[in-house]
């Protein structure tokens, strides 16, 4: 056994081997064209708030950059500033307007505020373009006239192109 041992080390001794570069460069750059096209990057990170539970859904579509509205059950925020409570997941009727039941104030007035902020950005710059993009987080348990309410007055205040935060299930 041992003979047969020293033989082979001997005959790789004698061996000469051939690194074939090209191959291994044409292998590296499909390995890594591979690699880039199949990675999906956003720059939008979309972080659930504090207590709040996500719907699912089957639905994968990247996430967009918006305005970010949450509606918890305790209360309305609008880019992680408080503009009106919820009490047991229903608004305070100083919250709402008296002649339209659906019309939620101070959402208004700060979702208002936010956008004749970037229109007037919009006028300086000429590359930057309100959409009018709210990214929504609501809770699960939260009823749907509630995020009817909310949907209706951010579509008042220009904010029309509704984006709703899920919870993706496989």
């Amino acid at each position: 056994m041992r003979r047969a041992v020293e033989k082979l080390k001997q005959d790789n001794k004698k061996a000469t081997f051939v690194l074939q570069l090209t191959a291994m460069v044409d292998m590296f750059t499909i390995l890594i064209v591979f690699l880039l096209k199949s990675f999906d990057s956003s720059a939008v990170n979309v972080t659930p708030h504090k207590g709040l539970r996500l719907p699912s859904s089957i639905t994968t579509t990247n996430p967009v950059e918006g305005v970010k509205l949450i509606v918890s059950q305790k209360a309305i925020f609008v880019d992680q500033k408080q503009v009106a409570e919820l009490v047991e997941g229903k608004l305070k009727s100083e919250d709402v307007e008296e002649s339209d039941q659906d019309f939620i104030q101070p959402l208004y007035k700060e979702l208002d505020r936010l956008a004749k902020q970037s229109q007037k950005i919009a006028e300086i710059n000429e590359e930057f373009k309100f959409e009018g993009v709210v990214v929504m987080q609501a809770d699960a348990k939260l009823p749907y006239d509630l995020l009817k309410k909310v949907m209706y007055t951010s579509s008042l205040a220009g904010y029309a192109d509704m984006k709703m935060a899920t919870i993706a299930v496989e």
